[in-house]
């Protein structure tokens, strides 16, 4: 497998790099990740990070838990979203996501889950900020909605100046069909409602952002967030006026192109 892009450009600010197929781009970006964890360790002892959930962070996750170089003993690890009044133990929790497709498969890293306790969700929000706070991310790895959302920050509530680095939000029904579509629900009806999102501010707090976009269903998110202008309407779109993201692509997300 070679992790050496087909194809580099930049738009805007962010470069981005297109890889000949979903598994060298994940490769890719877990060796750049590897490298800034493992960089963190040796300069303060700890790395902390920020990972997605989501069927197009596979190619990437599988990547990264089989970097046996990173001493995972060391690592944070926070996540982005979770829906509200979930069952903990649904397939579709992202805490559950996560156990089953990186942390069970690294040794020692410290996990800090977010609850989706619908009795709890302002001070979720609260706790959750100050975590972070506590722990300021070396990277974050993310990718885009099918309507451009970092994380659950749609477009009808993603606000590139938010005030607070966690909150609640009501789901665009764009994600909500996405959910439907990725296998985690067998219905639109089974799609909770709400989910408590870290906002854009908090996701670009991280001294690495790596967005990373697989699947031909994203292309035209892929598109409009880097050809037309920046706006909340395509959150995505925010990552062209930052100097410290990259965006990982293969040939089908990057097809609009």
């Amino acid at each position: 497998m070679t992790t050496t892009p087909q194809r580099e450009d930049r738009i805007d600010h962010l470069p981005l790099r297109v890889y000949q197929d979903e598994a060298s781009m994940g490769a890719a970006a877990a060796d750049d990740m590897a490298a800034i964890l493992k960089n963190a360790i040796e300069t303060r002892g700890q790395a902390n990070v920020i990972l997605a959930t989501g069927n197009s962070q596979l190619a990437f996750l599988r990547a990264l838990r089989a970097r046996t170089d990173v001493d995972w003993s060391k690592v944070h690890i926070f996540h982005m979203d979770e829906y509200v009044g979930i069952d903990p133990n649904h397939d579709a929790s992202f805490p559950k996501f996560l156990r089953t497709h990186f942390l069970d498969h690294v040794d020692g890293a410290t996990f800090h889950p977010m609850s989706g306790d619908p009795d709890r969700v302002s001070a979720i929000c609260a706790e959750y900020e100050a975590d972070l706070r506590a722990h300021p991310a070396d990277a974050v790895a993310l990718g885009f909605g099918e309507n451009g959302h970092l994380a659950f920050n749609d477009p009808p509530y993603a606000e590139f100046d938010d005030p607070v680095w966690a909150k609640a939000v009501k789901l665009d029904d764009v994600s909500r069909r996405q959910q439907v579509g990725e296998g985690h629900f067998a219905s639109l009806d089974e799609v909770p409602t709400h989910a408590i999102t870290l906002t854009v501010p908090a996701l670009l707090a991280a001294k690495h952002v790596l967005c990373i976009v697989p699947e031909a269903r994203k292309a035209n998110a892929v598109k409009e967030c880097l050809t037309l202008p920046v706006s909340e309407e395509r959150p995505g779109s925010r990552l062209r006026e930052i100097e410290h993201a990259i965006l990982y692509l293969e040939p089908a997300s990057a097809a609009l192109l």
